[in-house]
């Protein structure tokens, strides 16, 4: 085809030519003008010919540009009137231009495809470009969001403030509740963000679940969880109070069930009396102290929270700690990642945390060759963490879906609202409180801050 289209170039270059030579030769021959006039107009036709001819296949490629450059699939190509030179060019077109329609239909299909998967989730996805546009947002979004369908990011943030602040709080990404209210009920909401470039734009996908079932479900087993442990140490102490109090009583009274005179009880009743008494009062003094430690997980104050250099923070612990270990012989160690610099935290009650899963490791220690703690910080992700490691005897695998229950306890002398107390505390934070351990090789609870 280009071959074909360089002759016919070439063929009206050369005509042009021969004219042009013609015209030369006559050109100021009086006798001939009329002969130069026609050569003249010849040439002039000539030019336009050939200059049309080139033309015509510029239209035809401009025309092929501006259909690929405008999404146009439907524009036909014809050679008819550029002759049988260019029916090969209108032919690799028509290849052409039906080659990206087909790949248009499919990339439209998968879109759709993709939208009526998404549309039948039970989970609600939000999709948002360059903090502007709502490029995807579901069915069950809006439904749990209780809004119509938005394509504006800015609408979405004038119905839903604090959604919108949630989510804007996060731009590296992260999980978060959320709470809407109606006026019949109220729904928790797990929100949780990612962001991600694609053709070097940003987007936010944003996924919500609703968790009100799972949180019920929660809150019952924990409510027969505390119902039995509660049970468990009220019958535990009433038990014997009970048993001693049918015991005097029986001291105290006779047959008929009146009160012995004092001079009938013997000093052997009074001393089983006395006895009697001294157990009750501590049984009581027990169970007091275990309301007063049930008082302490309920009553954690709201965190004040405030940039904590780490670094200074586990500096001020290990000096805190130091003396009382090295008395045991158990070394304490820091080690604090150069990316691990700041959290938001309320200090006193993260110190009170770290005091609490210090002393946890140092009874750990007890018999142990070479005892050592460290104290360590550390950047992952987007969390930052504080742990505290021990190389003791590590906790069975039994136990440690148990040690974060209220008032249960690995130590004979433990009151078991340690590791709650301190979990509860993390999660005021928005973080959580993570144990891993192999037996005999040692612990690690993981202070996680997102």
């Amino acid at each position: 085809m280009f071959k074909r289209f360089s002759f016919q170039v070439i063929l009206r270059i050369a005509l042009l030519f021969a004219t042009l030579l013609g015209m030369s030769l006559i050109f100021g021959n009086e006798d001939l003008f009329f002969n130069q006039l026609i050569l003249g107009i010849v040439i002039i036709l000539q030019v336009y010919d050939l200059l049309a001819y080139v033309k015509k296949t510029n239209r035809e490629l401009q025309k092929f540009l501006d259909a690929i450059k405008h999404n146009d699939y439907t524009v036909n190509f014809t050679s008819k009137n550029l002759g049988n030179t260019f029916s090969g060019l209108e032919d690799s077109f028509s290849s052409i231009i039906a080659s990206y329609k087909q790949v248009k239909i499919e990339k439209e299909a998968q879109f759709q495809f993709l939208e009526a998967i998404v549309s039948r989730l039970n989970v609600g996805i939000i999709s948002i470009k360059n903090e502007e546009q709502i490029v995807l947002m579901n069915e069950t979004s809006a439904k749990l969001l209780q809004v119509p369908i938005l394509k504006n990011w800015a609408h979405l943030t004038q119905k839903k403030p604090a959604f919108a602040k949630l989510v804007n709080s996060l731009p590296k990404g992260g999980k978060r509740l959320l709470e809407i209210k109606s006026s019949n009920k109220t729904n928790q909401l797990s929100v949780n963000i990612s962001p991600l470039y694609l053709l070097d734009e940003p987007y936010l996908v944003v996924t919500l679940q609703d968790i009100n079932t799972e949180i019920e479900q929660k809150e019952g087993e924990a409510w027969n969880k505390l119902i039995r442990i509660l049970t468990h140490e009220i019958m535990n102490s009433l038990t014997p109070v009970a048993s001693l109090t049918e015991t005097m009583l029986m001291l105290m009274e006779d047959a008929e069930g009146k009160v012995k005179p004092p001079e009938v009880l013997g000093d052997g009743t009074l001393q089983d009396i006395h006895f009697s008494l001294k157990t009750i009062l501590k049984r009581s003094e027990g169970m007091l102290h275990f309301v007063e430690d049930y008082r302490k997980l309920t009553r954690i104050p709201t965190p004040e929270l405030q940039e904590v250099d780490i670094k200074e923070l586990l500096e001020e612990i290990k000096k805190l700690y130091e003396a009382e270990l090295n008395k045991k012989d158990i070394e304490l160690q820091l080690k604090i990642d150069k990316s691990a610099h700041v959290i938001l935290a309320d200090r006193k009650l993260i110190e009170q945390v770290l005091i609490n899963l210090i002393s946890n490791a140092s009874h750990a220690l007890e018999n142990k060759a070479s005892p050592k703690i460290v104290l360590a910080a550390l950047s992952r992700e987007n969390e930052i963490l504080l742990q505290v490691s021990d190389n003791g005897c590590g906790i069975p695998e039994e136990r440690l879906n148990k040690i974060f229950i209220p008032f249960y306890s690995t130590k004979e002398s433990g009151s078991g609202i340690g590791l709650s107390l301190s979990r509860n505390i993390m999660n005021l934070h928005n973080g959580t409180l993570q144990v891993s351990s192999v037996l005999n090789q040692g612990t690690t609870f993981s202070l996680v801050f997102r």
